[in-house]
């Protein structure tokens, strides 16, 4: 695990193997190791690159309201201190919409995208414009080792082993800082730029993830080169939870690139 400081914040991440690049971003709350799966068997072929959220991880978290710009300005931030001009961008949740971002802000630097159980706004629907600022507000009274236990409990149904993992990276949060976190992240919104998303984008669909199916299928609908698959036996955790026909889907994406 290495580590670069740049815009004001201490970033951590992984680099294992070699070829065109494949830079992973985690979801909110979680860390690199989310990735560990598809690190092993893609980087047998490809560059990977894993890394921490600001925040996140081993990554730091400069005082201050917290930005969602910046997420993406660490990302290519990232690349450019790897010498990577062009990478495929894969994230779940959290990190697939920072992986949207960048492909939006950033077209040049983006050769295709992954997006797993990925949002594009946070008021898709009437029940979310009630509910997500009900849950940013009750964010701030749940203790860190109660959110975690609740995502873990939610979220290894189909694969026990997630329990162990969520429980350990959910907890190491302090809450002070997850609470600036969730604030930003729970007000991410590019519903209005899917337009100029212009690269290959594979999305992955747990079968039983309800939480991002609708936005998804939306995604898939006006993005122009954009393709869905549903992913079996699986909830959020969707990577975690069939790594094999994840790492398989994402392996059959990249092949269109060779």
């Amino acid at each position: 695990m290495a580590h670069i400081k740049i815009n004001n914040v201490v970033l951590h991440y992984e680099v294992k193997g070699s070829g065109e690049a494949i830079l992973f971003t985690h979801g909110a709350s979680w860390d690199h190791r989310q990735w560990q799966p598809q690190v092993e068997e893609l980087s047998k072929h490809y560059m990977t690159i894993s890394w921490d959220v600001r925040g996140h991880g081993k990554s730091s978290l400069p005082k201050g309201k917290v930005d969602s710009e910046d997420f993406t300005k660490d990302l290519v931030g990232l690349l450019d201190h790897l010498g990577v001009k062009q990478a495929h961008l894969c994230g779940l949740s959290m990190g697939g919409h920072i992986s949207l971002q960048t492909a939006i802000r950033h077209p040049e630097r983006v050769k295709s995208l992954v997006l797993i159980g990925t949002p594009f706004t946070n008021s898709y629907n009437w029940v979310e414009k009630m509910l997500v600022p009900i849950n940013r507000w009750s964010s701030m009274f749940i203790p860190m080792p109660v959110m975690a236990s609740i995502q873990a409990r939610t979220l290894s149904k189909f694969n026990p082993g997630n329990k162990q993992y969520i429980k350990e990276t959910v907890s190491s949060i302090p809450l002070k800082n997850w609470i600036r976190i969730w604030n930003s992240v729970s007000q991410m919104e590019s519903g209005k730029e899917l337009s100029k998303i212009n690269c290959p984008t594979l999305i992955l669909q747990g079968d039983h993830d309800s939480m991002t199916e609708r936005q998804q299928k939306e995604m898939a609908a006006r993005i122009a080169q954009s393709k869905m698959i549903y992913i079996k036996d699986a909830h959020h955790a969707t990577n975690l939870d069939n790594p094999k026909q994840v790492n398989q889907e994402i392996i059959e994406h990249l092949l269109l690139f060779k």
